[in-house]
């Protein structure tokens, strides 16, 4: 099993579109959240996220939007209804054994408080190593990540609409084979025209050229390179 992870789309239907080009195939597609931009709703995103069957879940985002201080910005006229319901319906936490593996995805923290911000360098990411399960997925920071804890590898993607982290494009495929030698991969291809149109002002860094950037996993132990094909 494939699966393509995003995260932190903030209504920017090209990053996502984007995304989805340089990660296919994949079997499911999985967002960690924030796929709108907290009183700006999109019907493009979240249709395209919803016809393409996606597991998705709530953010901080979608949580302001669905609220009480969302309800003038939901009740344009140019807002599908439908898929306002829709998103009302998601987690905010999403639980799943596929090929014999957990895959826990949340938007921020996974302990309390959940809205809490944990950056890459953190320590607080060593108590992944207890979590029940085997691959955790995370958005919120809008910074890369792909680290293992003991047994549990976290995996953020980054932001597909407002990526931060240099030189890496925001989206990641995670294969989830029966022989446990399966990864995650990171890739990265296009010009820097390319990325600043998918992308817009979002796109605060480009990379320096054009390039793959891949992050692998193999017996529980994490290389990284970024490599020209």
């Amino acid at each position: 099993m494939r699966l393509g992870i995003v995260s932190d789309i903030h209504c920017n239907l090209a990053g996502l579109e984007k995304a989805l080009e340089l990660m296919a195939p994949f079997d499911e597609l999985w967002c960690a959240g924030d796929s709108v931009f907290q009183f700006r709703w999109s019907n493009e995103v979240v249709g395209r996220l919803r016809d393409l069957g996606a597991n998705v879940i709530l953010g901080n985002h979608e949580d302001t939007i669905l609220s009480r201080d969302g309800e003038r910005a939901l009740a344009s006229p140019k807002v599908d209804q439908e898929l306002v319901d829709w998103m009302r319906s998601r987690p905010y936490r999403l639980e799943r054994d596929i090929d014999g593996k957990r895959v826990v995805m949340t938007h921020g923290s996974p302990w309390e408080p959940w809205k809490d911000y944990h950056y890459p360098h953190e320590s607080v990411w060593a108590k992944a190593a207890a979590l029940e399960c085997d691959t955790l997925i995370v958005g919120h920071t809008h910074y890369k990540m792909a680290q293992r804890f003991g047994r549990v590898l976290v995996i953020n993607p980054g932001s597909a609409g407002d990526p931060r982290s240099p030189q890496r494009f925001p989206a990641f495929l995670r294969d989830l084979g029966h022989d446990n030698r399966g990864g995650c991969l990171l890739r990265l291809q296009g010009s820097n025209q390319e990325l600043r149109e998918a992308f817009g002002r979002g796109m605060r860094r480009p990379p320096s050229r054009s390039r793959r950037c891949a992050t692998r996993v193999h017996h529980g132990s994490i290389s990284e390179a970024d490599q020209d094909l």
